[in-house]
């Protein structure tokens, strides 16, 4: 269940809702005037997420090469990244 509080309560409890934010890496969802208004989470969950939101990018990006008919055999692409780091391109 999301934990709710009050942007009075963000300003009061700043320390317990940032130690509720670490230590259970969940969001805090923070209301203004009785409305849904901020969701306010730890710099690793964000971390976290956004890296999932890239994942899924690079995920669909794929996809869509293949699709596409966009893609190459295996061998040719890590032969090609072999030969890029002998010549020190990498």
């Amino acid at each position: 269940m999301p934990r709710i509080q009050s942007s009075t309560d963000l300003c009061n409890n700043y320390n317990e809702i940032s130690m509720f934010c670490h230590e259970n890496r969940e969001p805090v969802f923070i209301t203004k005037d009785g409305q849904g208004d901020l969701a306010v989470m730890s710099m690793e969950s964000y971390d976290m997420l956004n890296g999932k939101f890239e994942l899924h990018r690079l995920l669909a990006e794929g996809h869509k090469a293949y699709l596409e008919g966009r893609v190459k055999p295996s061998e040719e692409v890590f032969a090609k990244i072999k030969k890029d780091i002998i010549d020190g391109k990498i």
